[in-house]
């Protein structure tokens, strides 16, 4: 099959290559899945589970990506709720090759069904959007009716996620970014923008919660603007400040089969819209994923047509 591998750190994006690569076989409780779209997160090169396994051990030259829409080819065995020839879409195993290929062997229990009237581009863009969104304002956050929240980076692919979600939950939504953002922000759900580049963020006055996409010292001076009892959540690391009277937590996206049909269901009927930017043949990864200029949106991989 033919897949996206990586084999060198340092190289990050630039060191990808197209090769070809073994199918992969289903192991106990695994699903092999024919895949037709996937997504990418550039700091998954970052992360060390691309390069070494559970042991630490290098894993070498791995497949990234880790977000995908397709088809059940084969179950492994003792594998339940899942059905060869069904449309699914989900988050694959972090320690394991992933979706940046032709086929994929991952958990069951990591997917959920892809309603057949959604594209599998769409779906492939949900899962780690939509789930950071989703376990960050809910889980995490904590995010109740009435409350103000603050979004980082608002424009990007989690950001515009968390805005509507916020939005359609009663939250009173503040959207940050770049000047050029703004109408973007406005359009996803924001009641107000802030261009980090020339407004003063502090002038946002205190929010129940804050949902960090940027870190650095963005992340430092938002833990100042936390609320009494209110949240700071970071989705970019540790945070490296504190509220004074508020907690900080910062977290790694799960998969979670019923806040995907949750998440994909407000897709269906309109409440959520997910933010596409450009979408690549397999066969144009390498350089899709290497864009000489900033693109807006979640770039997709579709790897059948």
């Amino acid at each position: 099959m033919k897949a996206i591998v990586v084999t060198e750190q340092a190289a990050g994006t630039a060191g990808m290559k197209l090769v070809k690569r073994p199918e992969p076989q289903a192991a106990i409780n695994d699903v092999i899945i024919q895949v037709h779209a996937s997504g990418f997160v550039p700091t998954e090169l970052e992360w060390p589970s691309t390069w070494t396994d559970r042991l630490d051990r290098d894993r070498t030259p791995s497949i990234p990506g880790h977000e995908l829409a397709g088809v059940v080819t084969a179950l492994g065995y003792g594998t339940t709720g899942l059905s060869v020839g069904q449309r699914v879409f989900g988050l694959a195993d972090w320690y394991r090759d992933g979706t940046l290929a032709e086929y994929v062997a991952m958990e069951a229990r990591n997917l959920a069904p892809l309603p057949g009237d959604v594209d599998f581009t769409v779906g492939a863009s949900l899962p780690i959007s939509g789930l950071t969104a989703w376990q960050g304002l809910f889980q995490h956050g904590r995010l109740q009716a009435g409350q103000s929240v603050l979004v980082h980076g608002a424009a990007g692919a989690v950001g515009s996620m968390v805005t509507q979600l916020a939005r359609e939950f009663g939250a009173h939504v503040i959207g940050t970014g770049r000047a050029a953002d703004r109408q973007t922000v406005l359009d996803f759900g924001a009641k107000e923008f802030v261009d980090l580049d020339n407004d003063t963020l502090e002038d946002v006055g205190g929010v129940d919660l804050v949902l960090d996409g940027i870190g650095g010292n963005i992340g430092k001076r938002s833990a100042d603007l936390i609320r009494t009892g209110g949240t700071l959540v970071s989705i970019v690391g540790p945070a490296e400040a504190r509220p004074v009277d508020g907690l900080v937590v910062d977290f790694v996206v799960e998969s979670d089969r019923a806040q995907l049909s949750e998440i994909v269901q407000r897709v269906r009927d309109g409440r959520l819209r997910t933010n596409i930017g450009n979408v690549s043949t397999l066969d144009d990864a390498v350089a899709a994923l290497n864009p000489t200029e900033r693109r807006k949106g979640k770039t997709i991989i579709r790897v059948r047509p």
